[in-house]
């Protein structure tokens, strides 16, 4: 009996909504921290109900019930959120509604917290050709229109490449590079019937091939619509088309994918893209384009074998397998509404927003409308508009840059009123602090849109903080979009410059996530008895070693001067929270093993003399004792 009472104290502490069912797979495998937080309620329970004799127990007053966005300590948020992280190279997640950063996933950036560019396993990965990356979107999988937590995609604008992130261990583990483009921007996942291809936008026209020709030629230059397996990140094959390629989008039914198109004149300078007073949608045919392909109907560029695609204006395909919708100059946002019905599009330089009609869309590539036919609203909406969400009950959010406003306006209204009613869409606007990018909501590029959070990611906060030198933080704001009126819930400064987010229901997540890694994972796992060093040729040695708090499984690691040495640690803890550091002075080396995980990384010995190796994550009373010598004999 007392046995199931210690078990029921235990299951309280660590399951903090019964509803989540996810959660109770869990609760056998009890963190060091909630043992200990455990233990120590019981013992303060125990204090507590010992009364003097005679001593009145008086009730205790009710706590103030705490602002619903508010969660308190201990409590766990409604929802996971995946920043991009803009030039850091990194992805970042953040608890919703708190704000609070929960963890931040290095993707093309080196990082010493967790050794990403430094073990051999992320060196793999990331390859050692660039050091640098510009994070912009991220987007999670879906099966069916919603988030199946398998993976996140994450775009880098700077070296055009896009790299994927397992939802479950919340690590890269593939990064691909996009031949024939440059600045690839908007990236968006198929929603349906399961993710399948990422699409890839280059918003940087280029000479095809860019080999040194054609440099001058502006003619010769186009941009580049990729789509990447998303399963196998192969590339698949690309589209050329003419103009500059933003934003991307897909449908709810996997038929099309899409891209703003701005700079249609081909220009240079910004005096040359402003010429004309449109642009352009690019709607882009998936099975039209598959079937082109599988005709021979493509070419290749350069060294790249992948199949190219000719969608210029002056292509055969063009209208068959892409179709251009004229839509405001320079174009920015397209998002899709919830219901799957509407692609919204914002023109920067213009106040409207651009409503198209998804089934009418199906009509354009059947030769039964033009496609300006497709548009069925443009309501004006402010000064700059940018991106487009959704909460579900048929209302959208538009971010005005200029104006430093959110709008909310009704889709349906919006429709009315373009043909001709005398009808306003607008619900409301809240003022942002300030010139705001993009905007998200919570699980707004699902078909199950919630309407419950709104962030406004600004490109400024100016002076609603602390001073911090001549680079100020960005400012993201957390807006409630669950009543007619939008009420601002809190400022938060950001670390320049997260791009673009989303939001998903805690749940999603919850059910794939891994609090200890597994041992399978790792081919060259070490055992507790096979700690050892070898010497596997003249200048080459391998050392194998475990950690278990608190001490490593060899505590003398003896090489020779100029030896490239490799090791392979393994983390033979199993405690959930019970991570290890290896760090080596004047080597470069610093990573990190969680419980269960092998980590391998490889150096070249010094010069002559002592180096202390030591575990950088605390784990132990006795941390600081966990350390070892590596001994660098002269050659």
């Amino acid at each position: 009996m007392a046995e199931k009472q210690k078990e029921s104290k235990v299951s309280k502490e660590v399951s903090k909504d019964k509803a989540e069912s996810s959660y109770l797979e869990y609760l056998p495998k009890l963190s060091r921290r909630g043992f200990l937080a455990a233990a120590g309620i019981g013992a303060l329970a125990g204090l507590t109900g010992c009364l003097r004799l005679g001593e009145e127990k008086k009730p205790a007053a009710a706590p103030a019930a705490p602002p619903k966005h508010e969660v308190p300590p201990g409590e766990w948020d409604e929802y996971y959120g995946f920043w991009s992280g803009g030039h850091s190279g990194e992805v970042r997640i953040l608890g919703v509604p708190s704000m609070r950063i929960l963890k931040r996933i290095p993707v093309f950036n080196f990082d010493c917290t967790t050794g990403w560019g430094i073990t051999e396993q992320s060196r793999k990965i990331m390859g050692t050709k660039y050091q640098t990356g510009d994070t912009h979107h991220v987007h999670l999988s879906y099966t069916d229109g919603t988030y199946d937590g398998r993976y996140a995609y994450v775009n880098d604008k700077l070296h055009a490449r896009l790299a994927r992130i397992r939802l479950d261990y919340m690590e890269v583990d593939a990064i691909v590079e996009l031949p024939n483009a440059q600045g690839t921007h908007g990236i968006f996942p198929q929603r349906a019937p399961r993710t399948g291809y990422v699409f890839c936008n280059s918003e940087f026209q280029l000479p095809q091939p860019n080999d040194g020709r054609n440099m001058d030629v502006r003619d010769k230059y186009y941009g580049m619509h990729t789509a990447v397996d998303g399963e196998t990140m192969e590339l698949k094959w690309q589209v050329m088309t003419d103009g500059n390629q933003d934003l991307c989008a897909t449908d709810y039914k996997g038929k099309y994918s899409m891209a703003t198109c701005y700079n249609s004149e081909k220009g240079f300078t910004l005096e040359d893209m402003m010429a004309k007073d449109r642009d352009y949608l690019i709607v882009f045919n998936i099975s039209r384009i598959e079937k082109a392909i599988k005709n021979g109907e493509y070419m290749s560029i350069g060294d790249s074998p992948i199949p190219v695609v000719d969608g210029r204006m002056t292509s055969p395909l063009f209208g068959e397998a892409v179709i251009h919708i004229p839509v405001p100059k320079s174009p920015h946002g397209v998002n899709v509404s919830p219901d799957g019905k509407y692609a919204i599009c914002s023109g920067k330089l213009s106040p409207t927003c651009t409503v198209v009609d998804l089934a009418k869309v199906d009509d354009v590539f059947a030769g039964k409308l033009k496609p300006e036919e497709a548009i069925v609203a443009q309501p004006e909406l402010g000064l700059g508009p940018l991106h487009t969400v959704f909460d579900g009950r048929g209302n959208a959010y538009t971010s005005i840059y200029i104006d430093s406003v959110v709008c909310k306006w009704n889709i349906e209204k919006a429709i009315r009123q373009y043909k001709g009613e005398k009808v306003d869409p607008i619900v409301d606007k809240i003022d942002i602090h300030y010139q705001v990018g993009h905007v998200n909501a919570s699980m707004s590029e699902t078909k199950e849109a919630d309407g419950r959070y709104l962030v406004s990611l600004n490109k400024f906060s100016k002076d609603r903080f602390l001073p911090v030198g001549p680079l100020h933080p960005d400012n993201d704001q957390l807006i409630d979009i669950s009543g007619e009126k939008m009420v601002l819930l809190k400022d938060e400064p950001v670390w320049p410059e997260p791009h673009d987010c989303v939001i998903v229901k805690r749940d999603v997540i919850l059910s794939v996530i891994k609090r200890v890694d597994d041992p399978n994972r790792y081919p060259n796992r070490v055992g507790p008895d096979d700690n050892r060093v070898e010497r596997v040729g003249e200048r080459k040695v391998n050392v194998y070693m475990t950690s278990q708090a608190p001490k490593f499984g060899l505590t003398e690691i003896r090489v020779k001067e100029g030896d490239e040495v490799t090791v392979t640690i393994t983390n033979l803890d199993t405690i959930e929270d019970l991570s290890h550091g290896f760090a080596i002075p004047k080597h470069d080396v610093n990573m990190l093993i969680n419980p269960g995980q092998t980590q391998v990384v490889k150096f070249t010995a010094g010069k002559p003399g002592v180096y202390w190796y030591f575990c950088t994550w605390f784990c132990h009373a006795l941390h600081l004792e966990m350390r070892g010598r590596l001994l660098v004999e002269p050659r």
